[in-house]
Protein backbone atom coordinates (compact mmCIF):
# COMPACT_ATOMS: atom_id res chain seq x y z
CA UNK A 1 0.00 0.00 0.00
CA UNK A 2 2.86 2.30 0.41
CA UNK A 3 4.43 2.10 -2.44
CA UNK A 4 1.09 2.94 -3.96
CA UNK A 5 0.79 5.87 -1.96
CA UNK A 6 4.40 6.85 -3.27
CA UNK A 7 3.12 6.40 -7.26
CA UNK A 8 0.07 8.60 -6.26
CA UNK A 9 1.02 11.95 -8.22
CA UNK A 10 -1.46 14.21 -6.01
CA UNK A 11 -0.09 17.80 -6.76
CA UNK A 12 -0.71 19.33 -10.09
CA UNK A 13 0.95 22.57 -11.20
CA UNK A 14 -0.32 23.81 -14.39
CA UNK A 15 1.14 26.52 -16.25
CA UNK A 16 -1.49 29.14 -17.98
CA UNK A 17 -1.27 30.76 -21.13
CA UNK A 18 -0.53 27.81 -23.95
CA UNK A 19 -1.34 24.95 -21.57
CA UNK A 20 -4.41 25.45 -20.02
CA UNK A 21 -5.38 29.05 -21.50
CA UNK A 22 -5.39 29.73 -24.94
CA UNK A 23 -4.35 33.75 -25.61
CA UNK A 24 -4.53 34.04 -29.31
CA UNK A 25 -1.22 35.25 -29.73
CA UNK A 26 -1.81 38.16 -26.97
CA UNK A 27 1.78 37.70 -25.40
CA UNK A 28 3.26 39.29 -28.82
CA UNK A 29 0.88 41.44 -29.06
CA UNK A 30 1.06 43.39 -25.86
CA UNK A 31 5.22 43.08 -26.14
CA UNK A 32 4.59 45.11 -29.36
CA UNK A 33 2.85 48.11 -27.62
CA UNK A 34 4.99 48.11 -24.82
CA UNK A 35 8.09 48.24 -27.09
CA UNK A 36 6.78 50.74 -29.10
CA UNK A 37 6.36 52.71 -25.72
CA UNK A 38 9.93 52.28 -25.31
CA UNK A 39 11.00 53.88 -28.63
CA UNK A 40 11.63 50.59 -30.91
CA UNK A 41 10.61 51.28 -34.44
CA UNK A 42 7.37 48.99 -35.12
CA UNK A 43 9.04 46.89 -38.35
CA UNK A 44 12.64 47.51 -37.38
CA UNK A 45 15.32 45.09 -37.39
CA UNK A 46 15.71 45.83 -33.57
CA UNK A 47 12.25 45.13 -32.98
CA UNK A 48 12.24 42.03 -35.55
CA UNK A 49 14.99 40.57 -33.25
CA UNK A 50 13.11 41.24 -29.98
CA UNK A 51 9.66 39.99 -30.76
CA UNK A 52 11.99 36.95 -32.10
CA UNK A 53 13.48 36.68 -28.19
CA UNK A 54 10.25 37.27 -26.91
CA UNK A 55 9.20 33.65 -28.87
CA UNK A 56 12.07 32.04 -27.93
CA UNK A 57 11.84 32.52 -23.69
CA UNK A 58 7.96 32.06 -24.18
CA UNK A 59 7.59 30.94 -20.34
CA UNK A 60 9.81 33.00 -18.85
CA UNK A 61 8.87 35.62 -16.34
CA UNK A 62 8.34 38.06 -18.20
CA UNK A 63 10.60 40.80 -15.97
CA UNK A 64 13.50 38.58 -16.89
CA UNK A 65 12.76 39.13 -20.87
CA UNK A 66 12.45 43.15 -20.19
CA UNK A 67 15.37 42.91 -18.43
CA UNK A 68 17.65 41.06 -20.92
CA UNK A 69 15.77 42.89 -23.67
CA UNK A 70 16.62 46.73 -22.76
CA UNK A 71 19.02 46.25 -20.48
CA UNK A 72 18.69 47.86 -17.24
CA UNK A 73 15.97 47.54 -14.35
CA UNK A 74 14.65 50.67 -14.66
CA UNK A 75 13.58 49.93 -18.30
CA UNK A 76 12.94 46.42 -17.75
CA UNK A 77 10.38 47.76 -14.98
CA UNK A 78 8.70 50.57 -17.63
CA UNK A 79 9.01 48.01 -20.40
CA UNK A 80 6.88 45.50 -18.16
CA UNK A 81 4.58 47.82 -17.06
CA UNK A 82 3.38 49.04 -20.31
CA UNK A 83 3.53 44.99 -21.22
CA UNK A 84 1.07 44.21 -18.62
CA UNK A 85 -1.42 47.48 -19.00
CA UNK A 86 -1.44 46.39 -22.92
CA UNK A 87 -2.02 42.55 -21.98
CA UNK A 88 -4.67 43.66 -19.36
CA UNK A 89 -6.32 45.57 -22.02
CA UNK A 90 -6.61 42.74 -24.44
CA UNK A 91 -8.09 40.44 -21.84
CA UNK A 92 -10.65 42.75 -21.06
CA UNK A 93 -11.66 43.00 -25.08
CA UNK A 94 -12.80 39.28 -24.76
CA UNK A 95 -9.79 37.97 -26.05
CA UNK A 96 -8.73 35.05 -23.81
CA UNK A 97 -10.27 31.90 -23.45
CA UNK A 98 -10.05 28.38 -21.99
CA UNK A 99 -8.50 25.90 -23.96
CA UNK A 100 -10.99 22.96 -24.94
CA UNK A 101 -11.40 20.30 -22.03
CA UNK A 102 -9.28 22.56 -19.98
CA UNK A 103 -11.37 23.59 -17.01
CA UNK A 104 -13.09 20.20 -17.12
CA UNK A 105 -9.35 18.09 -16.34
CA UNK A 106 -9.06 20.82 -13.35
CA UNK A 107 -12.29 20.23 -12.22
CA UNK A 108 -11.54 16.05 -12.51
CA UNK A 109 -8.24 16.38 -11.37
CA UNK A 110 -9.40 17.90 -7.60
CA UNK A 111 -12.68 15.30 -7.88
CA UNK A 112 -9.77 12.64 -7.90
CA UNK A 113 -8.37 14.10 -4.63
CA UNK A 114 -5.42 16.07 -6.54
CA UNK A 115 -4.50 19.28 -5.03
CA UNK A 116 -4.18 21.85 -8.75
CA UNK A 117 -2.10 25.22 -8.57
CA UNK A 118 -2.19 27.31 -11.53
CA UNK A 119 0.80 29.28 -12.42
CA UNK A 120 2.51 31.72 -14.70
CA UNK A 121 5.53 34.37 -16.11
CA UNK A 122 2.90 37.07 -15.58
CA UNK A 123 3.04 39.50 -12.82
CA UNK A 124 0.14 39.37 -10.38
CA UNK A 125 -2.44 41.81 -11.86
CA UNK A 126 -1.85 40.18 -15.36
CA UNK A 127 -3.29 36.66 -13.96
CA UNK A 128 -5.45 37.97 -11.77
CA UNK A 129 -7.31 39.65 -15.00
CA UNK A 130 -7.01 36.25 -16.36
CA UNK A 131 -8.66 34.47 -13.59
CA UNK A 132 -10.96 36.81 -13.48
CA UNK A 133 -12.02 37.07 -17.69
CA UNK A 134 -12.36 33.33 -18.05
CA UNK A 135 -14.14 33.24 -14.22
CA UNK A 136 -11.42 30.79 -12.88
CA UNK A 137 -11.05 32.44 -9.35
CA UNK A 138 -12.08 29.60 -7.30
CA UNK A 139 -11.03 26.66 -9.81
CA UNK A 140 -7.32 25.78 -8.41
CA UNK A 141 -6.91 25.21 -4.72
CA UNK A 142 -3.81 27.97 -5.23
CA UNK A 143 -1.83 30.42 -7.89
CA UNK A 144 1.21 31.12 -8.35
CA UNK A 145 2.99 34.27 -10.27
CA UNK A 146 7.34 34.80 -10.03
CA UNK A 147 6.79 37.25 -6.81
CA UNK A 148 4.78 34.57 -5.22
CA UNK A 149 8.15 32.44 -5.19
CA UNK A 150 10.62 35.23 -4.45
CA UNK A 151 10.51 37.00 -7.43
CA UNK A 152 12.07 34.03 -9.72
CA UNK A 153 10.25 32.52 -12.72
CA UNK A 154 10.88 29.74 -14.59
CA UNK A 155 13.40 27.96 -16.09
CA UNK A 156 14.07 28.10 -11.93
CA UNK A 157 12.04 25.49 -10.10
CA UNK A 158 11.29 28.27 -7.86
CA UNK A 159 7.39 28.28 -8.54
CA UNK A 160 6.97 24.55 -8.34
CA UNK A 161 9.00 24.10 -4.80
CA UNK A 162 6.63 27.01 -3.96
CA UNK A 163 3.32 25.02 -4.98
CA UNK A 164 4.72 22.33 -2.67
CA UNK A 165 5.69 24.02 0.51
CA UNK A 166 2.45 26.16 0.37
CA UNK A 167 0.02 23.57 -0.43
CA UNK A 168 1.56 20.44 1.00
CA UNK A 169 -0.57 18.49 -0.53
CA UNK A 170 2.46 15.84 -1.01
CA UNK A 171 5.57 14.28 0.90
CA UNK A 172 7.71 14.08 -1.75
CA UNK A 173 8.54 16.10 -4.21
CA UNK A 174 8.94 13.14 -6.59
CA UNK A 175 4.72 13.30 -6.18
CA UNK A 176 4.35 16.33 -7.69
CA UNK A 177 3.21 16.85 -11.73
CA UNK A 178 4.11 19.70 -13.46
CA UNK A 179 2.66 20.90 -16.73
CA UNK A 180 3.48 23.22 -20.08
CA UNK A 181 3.47 23.84 -22.95
CA UNK A 182 7.11 25.81 -23.52
CA UNK A 183 10.96 24.07 -22.77
CA UNK A 184 11.04 26.47 -19.53
CA UNK A 185 7.74 24.84 -18.11
CA UNK A 186 10.23 21.45 -18.85
CA UNK A 187 13.54 22.96 -17.12
CA UNK A 188 11.12 24.08 -14.15
CA UNK A 189 9.60 20.97 -13.68
CA UNK A 190 12.50 18.86 -14.25
CA UNK A 191 14.93 20.85 -11.56
CA UNK A 192 13.02 20.58 -8.88
CA UNK A 193 12.43 17.31 -8.80
CA UNK A 194 8.99 16.89 -10.02
CA UNK A 195 7.84 12.91 -11.09
CA UNK A 196 5.94 13.64 -13.78
CA UNK A 197 7.25 16.83 -16.11
CA UNK A 198 4.28 16.79 -19.09
CA UNK A 199 4.48 18.79 -22.15
CA UNK A 200 1.56 19.73 -24.31
CA UNK A 201 1.41 20.64 -27.98
CA UNK A 202 -1.15 23.28 -27.57
CA UNK A 203 0.82 26.36 -26.97
CA UNK A 204 4.60 27.47 -28.23
CA UNK A 205 6.70 24.60 -28.46
CA UNK A 206 6.63 21.18 -29.96
CA UNK A 207 7.57 17.35 -29.26
CA UNK A 208 11.45 17.62 -29.99
CA UNK A 209 11.71 20.86 -27.59
CA UNK A 210 9.49 19.43 -24.69
CA UNK A 211 11.39 16.26 -24.77
CA UNK A 212 14.67 18.43 -24.96
CA UNK A 213 14.24 20.09 -22.18
CA UNK A 214 12.99 17.41 -19.77
CA UNK A 215 9.65 16.20 -20.83
CA UNK A 216 8.35 12.83 -19.09
CA UNK A 217 5.40 12.79 -21.41
CA UNK A 218 3.91 14.63 -24.43
CA UNK A 219 0.30 15.20 -24.50
CA UNK A 220 -2.34 16.43 -27.07
CA UNK A 221 -3.41 18.46 -24.07
CA UNK A 222 -4.03 18.94 -21.05
CA UNK A 223 -7.65 17.56 -21.30
CA UNK A 224 -5.65 14.12 -21.40
CA UNK A 225 -3.99 14.53 -18.05
CA UNK A 226 -6.64 13.06 -15.90
CA UNK A 227 -6.55 9.63 -17.39
CA UNK A 228 -2.22 9.56 -17.59
CA UNK A 229 -2.59 10.42 -13.80
CA UNK A 230 -5.54 7.85 -13.14
CA UNK A 231 -3.26 5.11 -14.97
CA UNK A 232 -0.34 6.10 -13.22
CA UNK A 233 -2.49 5.60 -9.79
CA UNK A 234 -3.96 2.17 -10.30
CA UNK A 235 -7.06 3.36 -10.67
Amino acid sequence: MSSRHTDNKNLVVLDMAGTTVADGGLVERAFERAAETLGVEPGSADHTAKLQYVRDTMGESKISVFRHLFGTQELARRANSAFEEAYGELVDDGLVAPLPGAREAMDQLRADGRTVVLTTGFARVTQDAILGALGWQDLADLTLCPADAGGRGRPYPDMVLAAFLRTGAVADVRQTVVVGDTAYDMLSGSRAGAGIVAGVLTGAHGRPALQEHGATHVLGSVAELPALLARRSGA
